[in-house]
């Protein structure tokens, strides 16, 4: 584990407040708008947040030719299918449900860093994906088995949290000439333009005038869960290796979890207080630093 320098730690704790807060805002902001079209109205909102400060800082919004596979491929792991899955799936399941779920990124990600890029993975960390997957049939056999449940939502969540694994993952080895704010930029457009065609195929006859409540929700998601917070994963995700940028999501679903519970009301059931105690031990056996070994230790062969 890298030493982290103050402004990234100041960073991880803005980020972890934002994102942990925001699953029952979400929740509470697609109950008095189509989901689609809510994230939508927010990312053309971070949109425009981004391009200010791309302009203000006078940096280039090209991206020379050859790198747009590369673009396509992050934007589609990173921004498209996360944000897309995640607030179809949001209504469907309980916001502190969605939050333990959503964050199994992390263990998807040192899976997928493991077998695909060859990544050291350690004992204890195969430990925690064990106790991630144990958390994870926990909830998924409530959901199955409780009376008017949609299942189908915690799998999309699921999904989604693999996809942002693969994305991380795909962030930190995937060097383009383009500064930072200016790739948001255009991830942000692609995944603007298809929320907005997905919410005119399919909720279009759902569209209305947003009221107070879905209006400060939107806001809340554009301005910092998209605009500021997005950007600010996206830093750390290229700065950091893909394991230490993912430290602060060993809080987010306590807060998703805690604070659905509080403010809307959602009954807490034993098998969420279990997944996420499974989910912080799985998280923190990934992440928590190794003691470094023993100068005279040797190593023998028999």
């Amino acid at each position: 584990m890298p030493v982290f320098t103050r402004r990234q730690l100041g960073l991880l704790v803005a980020l972890t407040l934002i994102w942990g807060v925001n699953w029952p805002v979400m929740k509470l902001g697609v109950q008095h708008f189509p989901p689609l079209s809510f994230r939508a109205v927010s990312m053309w909102m971070a949109l425009a947040v981004v391009f200010a400060a791309v302009r203000y800082q006078g940096l280039p919004l090209s991206v020379p030719r050859s790198f747009w596979p590369a673009l396509a491929r992050l934007t589609l792991f990173n921004m498209v299918l996360w944000h897309c899955l995640i607030i179809v799936a949001i209504p469907m399941v309980s916001s502190g449900r969605a939050a333990i779920l959503g964050y199994t990124m992390p263990i998807f990600s040192a899976v997928v860093g493991r077998v695909f890029w060859h990544d050291r993975l350690a004992a204890r960390g195969w430990g925690g994906v064990i106790a991630a997957l144990l958390g994870v049939s926990l909830l998924l056999w409530h959901e199955f088995g409780a009376f008017g449940s949609r299942p189908e939502g915690a799998v999309l969540m699921l999904v989604a949290a693999l996809s942002w694994a693969i994305g991380t993952q795909m962030m930190r080895r995937t060097p383009l000439p383009v500064p930072l704010l200016s790739l948001a930029f255009w991830m942000m457009l692609i995944t603007a333009i298809v929320l907005t065609t997905g919410g005119w195929l399919f909720e279009r006859a759902q569209w209305h005038m947003p009221d107070a409540v879905a209006w400060n929700t939107i806001l809340f998601n554009g301005l910092l869960v998209i605009g500021f917070a997005q950007i600010v994963w996206f830093e750390l995700a290229r700065s950091l290796p893909p394991i230490a940028s993912t430290l602060s999501v060993m809080f987010i679903p306590v807060l998703g979890v805690f604070c659905g519970a509080w403010w809307l009301g959602e009954v807490l059931h034993w098998q969420d207080w279990t997944a996420v105690g499974l989910m912080m031990l799985a998280i923190a056996s990934v992440l928590w630093p190794s003691k470094p070994r023993s100068p005279h230790h040797k190593d023998c062969s028999c």
